[in-house]
């Protein structure tokens, strides 16, 4: 071998070494030696699998547990020839990422969207409210909202005369990772419930395995068909504004029970301390002079027995009233929701299911049980 071959060949050798170095999906990109940069800048590492691009997860040095439920975004409306190297630095300028995946197509360009995990919960909602409607190209706005990962599923067409135990021990034998069964009464009869429940699992993936065994014409529970679907995610209200409610929400109220004995049994602590009592249905919405007011009747009377039925009471959760009025405009015929109690910024609503059930427009009535609950 020449002295010229010899050098050629530890030439290819070291090509070959340093390619073998490049993780897969970043070998041969279109711009590979930007993301390169990038993971030598930041430590981070970068792979490709099942169609998404993984950066992180965890980020180096990481010792603790996963970040918990909270700390995702999703990003969309990335144009696709926008990738970690553009992505990265405009996100970890508001918090630690823990992992960044951005979605790929076959064609090596990005699918339009991504998810980005923070260290911590309070990161995520300082991207959402930084970070959406980001400018990333000349005229091109990213949209940026917190990513919910599901556990919750739907299930409808349940008897209504079974009981809660008896819906989780059914649900428990045919899928696996059930935490909790939250059933409803029925307005009209507390004996039976409404006809569907929602079952709460351990993780997404349970739900998500749950979810497929339990699709129609693969199951039968009680011995007919249910319907199955995921259930609507709940409302995420920021604490520093559930520190201010001092509104109560009071669930599973008996039909004949009127606002001036709920106004009578709440204000017993303090005699003055409830401003108003709106009811509707089983539900009602009590206002009080001051949080600790609320609070303390809160803590007094949720489990306890008024007029035969046992309450399910909470702070309400105030919405955003520009999101609300969206929810509103989506739904069919959608007037004004009774059970809407308008603040000065929010609107206070009770779960969406039981608007729903009665029919007034809400967010479960254009989400995935629309069908379900929509009246002819």
């Amino acid at each position: 071998m020449t002295a010229e071959d010899s050098t050629a060949a530890m030439s290819s050798d070291s090509a070959a070494a340093a390619s073998a170095k490049v993780p897969e999906g970043v070998a041969g990109a279109p711009n590979e030696a930007a993301l390169l940069a990038l993971m030598e800048r930041t430590g981070y590492s970068m792979v490709q699998e099942n169609g998404q691009r993984k950066y992180g997860g965890p980020p180096p040095g990481w010792e603790g547990p996963h970040p918990q439920r909270g700390c995702e975004v999703f990003v969309g409306k990335i144009p696709r020839d926008v990738y970690e190297d553009e992505l990265v630095p405009v996100f970890e300028a508001v918090g630690r990422i823990y992992e960044l995946r951005l979605m790929m197509d076959f064609d090596g360009k990005n699918r339009g969207y991504a998810f980005v995990m923070y260290c911590h919960k309070s990161e995520a909602k300082r991207a959402v409210r930084e970070l959406n409607n980001y400018e990333i190209r000349p005229g091109r706005l990213l949209g940026v909202c917190c990513s919910v990962d599901n556990c919750r599923l739907f299930i409808g067409g349940i008897p209504k005369m079974k009981k809660r135990e008896e819906i989780l021990e059914e649900i428990a034998k045919v899928t696996e990772g059930v935490l909790d069964v939250i059933v409803y009464a029925s307005a009209a009869d507390k004996m039976k419930n409404r006809g569907f429940a929602f079952v709460e699992y351990e993780s997404h993936r349970a739900a998500a395995m749950a979810r497929r065994k339990l699709m129609p014409g693969r199951i039968q529970l009680w011995g007919h068909q249910i319907a199955v679907d995921w259930a609507e995610p709940e409302i995420d209200v920021d604490e520093d504004v559930m520190e201010t409610v001092k509104i109560l929400y009071v669930r599973n109220l008996m039909i004949e029970t009127t606002e001036d004995t709920i106004k009578k049994s709440f204000g017993q602590f303090n005699p003055g301390c409830v401003e108003r009592v709106k009811k509707i249905r089983d539900y009602a919405f009590v206002h009080f002079v001051s949080r600790e007011d609320a609070v303390h009747a809160m803590n007094n009377l949720n489990g306890t027995e008024l007029e035969g039925s046992c309450l399910e009471v909470t702070l309400a959760k105030p919405v955003d009233k520009e999101q609300y009025s969206r929810y509103q405009k989506a739904a069919k015929g959608g007037g004004a929701a009774e059970a809407a109690v308008q603040q000065p910024s929010y609107v206070y609503s009770c779960d969406p299911y039981t608007l729903a059930y009665y029919g007034y427009p809400y967010n479960a009535l254009i989400g995935p049980n629309r069908d379900y609950f929509v009246k002819g």
